[in-house]
């Protein structure tokens, strides 16, 4: 017998989406935004002896992305247990 989606089901299903929506951006505006489109504007300013649109291609985009890792974890976590699906 299927379970009735509940109003807080879809709460939570709608703050888990909005949740991933937030991360992908940030992962495609950091990977390829600043990593491809934006490179000649970020070539003036240098970090680690080198531009920082190579830094971001290269070493920026790896650090955003283990950041993102643990932020999903821990904000999902939190959404858990606001929902009250704390494992």
């Amino acid at each position: 017998m299927a379970k009735q989606i509940t109003e807080r089901d879809q709460a939570y299903w709608r703050a888990n989406v909005r949740l991933i929506t937030i991360c992908l951006v940030i992962w495609a505006t950091v990977s390829y935004g600043f990593g491809i489109l934006l490179r000649p504007l970020l070539m003036g300013i240098t970090i680690g002896g080198t531009d920082l649109g190579f830094w971001f291609a290269q070493q920026g985009s790896i650090l955003t992305f283990l950041a993102l890792v643990f932020f999903y974890s821990w904000r999902m976590n939190k959404l858990d247990k606001e929902f009250g699906l704390k494992e």
